[in-house]
């Protein structure tokens, strides 16, 4: 809105500008004429009813007379400069209907609109690059609901079979029948993930995310998301030490933040190296705090990490990988982080991956 009023404000301020630069050319010039004919009538010698003679009288000594025919020019550049300014309008509605159009040539404006030319060129540029993002975030999100309904295919089809057998085979030895349920109940977990990351993709367009905000003990927090992942953690051998001062107090929303972590974790521990350390050290200052979780693993090609926050990008694209997730985990981690007006940031190198999360400790 604030554009427009702007825009709106230059147009009239020009306008205006015609106006008064016309009617001063047009009032001198008017002026000039006025005193050539009270010099023709004053030294030039007439006939007595000579038609002219009275015309030039008329407009050169009839107060009246001039100013009918000052109004009459007046009134004409206003009609003139008005018309000008209207097709300038003319102009923008004309230009307004390639902003959503498909070719790419840029808007051209008269040359008195060169800041709202340039202002619609870039709007235009803004709109066809969103436009090719939500296209490809479309394609991409369709790869993978194929891609994870293949493989929701694969533990299902384990489970039937292994299933069947129990149920087929009555005196089957029961080392071997709990080996089969065992299996069993480990494709029913893989074939959850899967069905939990369908929902995903299909409510993350529809969600707005709202934020409840309360007193949150983060570093309690993270404990608490460590012991969840302590099941992964001991069948990898891994380890998650939290390196924390203090206890750590913020102003934010539990759940949110709590997702926040588990997606970072949770992406850690899928991307670490086996038998390793993942490290979370948690730091604060005078208005932030931050929280880094480290671990050691494959360094992430610079131009993945500048990708690594959009949505239904993965890292790892092989669609059979068991850490290929939908790719929206860091994507809505990202979104909740700046929700609380804070920031996350991703680093690789050949010796570590790092996930930096600072929040603000006072956000009410």
């Amino acid at each position: 809105m604030k554009k427009k009023i702007r825009y709106g404000k230059k147009l009239t301020n020009k306008f205006i500008r015609r106006i008064f630069l016309w009617t001063s050319i047009y009032t001198f010039i008017f002026i000039i004429l006025w005193l050539l004919c009270r010099s023709i009538c004053s030294n030039v010698i007439w006939y007595e009813g000579d038609f002219f003679y009275h015309i030039l009288r008329n407009i050169g000594y009839s107060f009246t007379t001039l100013l009918i025919i000052w109004l009459i020019g007046f009134s004409i550049i206003v009609i003139i400069c008005l018309y000008k300014t209207l097709s300038y309008v003319d102009s923008i509605v004309d230009a307004s209907a390639l902003l959503i159009s498909d070719k790419e040539e840029d808007i051209v404006l008269p040359e008195d609109l060169l800041d709202v030319e340039k202002r619609m060129n870039q709007i235009k540029k803004q709109a066809r690059k969103n436009l090719k993002l939500a296209q490809e975030n479309e394609q991409r999100k369709n790869d993978l609901i194929v891609y994870l309904a293949h493989d929701i295919k694969t533990p299902l089809t384990s489970m039937i079979g292994y299933l069947s057998l129990l149920n087929e085979v009555n005196d089957m030895p029961l080392k071997q029948r709990e080996k089969y349920i065992n299996i069993a109940l480990e494709k029913s977990y893989r074939l959850e993930d899967l069905i939990n990351e369908l929902f995903d993709i299909s409510r993350f367009n529809a969600e707005t995310i709202i934020l409840s905000k309360e007193e949150l003990n983060l570093t309690m927090m993270l404990e608490q998301i460590v012991d969840d992942f302590y099941p992964i953690l001991k069948e990898n051998n891994k380890e998650i030490i939290i390196k924390s001062d203090d206890k750590i107090i913020i102003y934010a929303d539990s759940d949110k933040i709590a997702r926040v972590f588990g997606n970072i974790i949770k992406n850690a521990i899928n991307y670490s190296i086996n038998n390793d350390k993942i490290e979370i050290e948690v730091k604060k200052d005078n208005e932030n705090v931050i929280v880094k979780v480290k671990n050691k693993g494959t360094k992430i090609p610079e131009e993945k990490l500048k990708r690594i926050f959009e949505k239904f990008y993965r890292v790892d694209s092989s669609r059979t990988s068991k850490t290929g997730g939908s790719g929206l985990g860091l994507a809505i981690a990202k979104e909740i982080v700046e929700l609380h007006n804070g920031k996350i940031i991703a680093t690789s190198d050949d010796f570590e991956t790092v996930f930096e999360v600072v929040l603000p400790l006072y956000n009410k």
